[in-house]
């Protein structure tokens, strides 16, 4: 491997979400990289896969079960990877899962339900490994979403645990510089993943059909991981991850107007950015 690739030598890496999607696909990119990789998430079976994979490389992979929306399971996996590899250099707050449906066919457990995970797993991630980040002066990453900068029709629950992701990850850069750890907000558009197959209790459904996507607006798994270590690399403070993405975020900063015209034209009800 060439210099470029191993940005992360020696790293020990934390990730929730890890079983699929751009968790997985991060997990193996920070292996190549040099990185030692705590898997965390609820699915083992897809865990131990991984961890295997990741073993070729001639990397370290701890499994954990893990769910983020139980006291204590972040506390208990935390401990796991400090006793596995003695240090976190980067933590990755990726796990959750995307509500939707109009404001009237979603009921309050709904939203709270949303924000239990993307919004307080994320708090519970944070709060579990924030003073290992303290001593290595290390990278805190949260995956956010372009739903934390546009809201669309249908996606009421989603965007509002996302903006607050936005919001948090403002915040903490600021908060966290003084002890050198770096805050870096991920905001994928269309990805491809697993969420579209994910129902609102957050249950997955692998037999579901994905809901249609234009593939020109998608990108690739692996590409967006590699997009994606390279800002944290650079420390950045936040990256917005495919050509669609950036465009509607540009749109709301810049042109807001034409912006809500074209969302109302063209209608996005129930659709949300995968992750």
């Amino acid at each position: 491997m060439g210099e470029r690739r191993q940005r992360f030598a020696g790293n020990a890496v934390f990730i929730t979400g890890a079983s699929s999607g751009i968790g997985a696909a991060l997990a193996r990119e920070f292996a190549r990289e040099g990185a030692d990789v705590a898997l965390a998430a609820r699915r083992l079976d897809r865990l131990e896969a991984l961890a295997a994979e990741i073993a070729k490389t001639g990397r370290r992979a701890v499994v954990i079960a893990c769910d983020v929306t139980r006291d204590g399971d972040l506390e208990r996996a935390v401990d796991r990877t400090r006793a596995a590899f003695g240090k976190l250099d980067v933590v990755v707050a990726n796990a959750g899962f995307g509500v939707s449906g109009a404001l009237e066919s979603l009921a309050l457990d709904d939203y709270r339900r949303q924000l239990e995970t993307n919004v307080f797993g994320v708090l519970r991630t944070i709060y579990a490994t924030l003073q290992d980040l303290k001593k290595t002066r290390g990278r805190l990453v949260l995956i956010g979403s372009v739903s934390g900068h546009v809201g669309v029709p249908g996606s009421s629950a989603y965007s509002m645990s996302k903006f607050a992701v936005h919001g948090l990850a403002a915040s903490l850069g600021h908060e966290l510089a003084p002890y050198g750890v770096a805050v870096t907000l991920i905001s994928p558009g269309f990805v491809e993943s697993e969420i579209r197959q994910v129902d609102n209790r957050g249950v997955w459904h692998p037999e579901a059909p994905r809901r249609p996507i234009p593939p020109s607006i998608v990108m690739a798994t692996p590409t967006a991981a590699r997009k994606i270590l390279s800002a944290v690399a650079r420390r950045r403070r936040e990256a917005v991850i495919t050509g669609f993405g950036k465009t509607a975020v540009f749109l709301q900063r810049h042109l807001p107007g034409v912006l809500a015209v074209t969302i109302r034209r063209f209608g996005i009800k129930g659709r949300r950015e995968p992750r």
